[in-house]
């Protein structure tokens, strides 16, 4: 087996990062498996609900930004509600379409029962050696009355499609999924790299650089809480360090630090 860059630690971890970047473009192939394909694109950094924020401060967390853009997201294609007894059979669980007579029946049905939406992914993904796909809902996308369920696929090698499934956590709710709404997020996973770290915990006094580091940043996000709680920050004054690529303090920026992810698009190829 191929050594994993996971499995590497501190300077060497990165090298071997780096190198697997530098190897060129990993494939990541969806063949369309139905006549009825769905919308694939890379996900997008904002939500709504971060944007009605107060002066916006939700789009001001970079991992939040990041971690919005960690992948592709799969739109809905019919506008659906879909309403649940409670019951543990499929049946229980009603969806309807009867506001959009003129789209075709909605993808999304009930195949598992106690109040699971499923869609079929009409795609056979198929990932590079050794990559799982990481199939899940929108990242920071919460949905009233529903949660959005996760799965690993080993997309490496097998033929079987995967399913995406939300659990209604409340009967007799209206759940609603508009046509072009995000409902599925994919993301390459390489395989084995989780089991390849060895997590310890010690004390931060052992790394007095990094130690005096933290305390600056500790210090100044204090002040900063207490100013917010009283309410005498002026407009648009927030904190930056982390966004920049710098600590509390410091005068230089990581060279490798992202402030946004650039995904290509799904192109369509014979």
């Amino acid at each position: 087996m191929n050594e994993q860059p996971g499995s590497a630690t501190g300077r060497n971890r990165e090298q071997a990062q780096s190198q697997a970047r530098s190897d060129g473009p990993a494939p990541l192939i969806a063949y369309s498996v139905a006549d009825r394909p769905l919308t694939i694109e890379p996900a997008a950094a904002g939500r709504a609900w971060m944007g009605a924020t107060l002066q916006h401060f939700a789009n001001r967390c970079l991992p939040l930004l990041i971690a919005n853009q960690s992948g592709w997201i799969v739109l809905n294609d019919t506008r659906f509600r879909a309403r649940w007894s409670g019951r543990a059979e499929p049946d229980s669980l009603d969806i309807s379409h009867a506001d959009r007579p003129d789209r075709p029946p909605p993808l999304a049905h009930s195949q598992f029962g106690y109040g699971i939406i499923t869609w079929s992914i009409p795609y056979l993904f198929r990932t590079p050696p050794g990559f799982n796909l990481h199939v899940r809902g929108p990242a920071n996308y919460p949905k009233d009355g529903v949660f959005a369920l996760d799965g690993i696929v080993e997309t490496d090698w097998t033929a079987a499609t995967f399913t995406m499934n939300w659990k209604v956590t409340r009967p007799f709710t209206d759940i609603v999924f508009d046509e072009g709404e995000p409902f599925c997020m994919v993301a390459p996973q390489r395989r084995g790299e989780l089991e390849s770290f060895h997590p310890e915990i010690r004390d931060i006094e052992s790394i007095p650089a990094d130690n005096a580091r933290f305390q600056l940043f500790k210090s100044s996000r204090e002040d900063f809480t207490a100013r917010l709680r009283r309410g005498d920050l002026p407009a648009g004054s927030w904190q930056r360090d982390y966004f920049r690529g710098r600590d509390a303090g410091a005068d230089g920026t990581e060279p490798a630090h992202q402030t946004r992810l650039h995904l290509e698009r799904f192109r369509e190829r014979q």
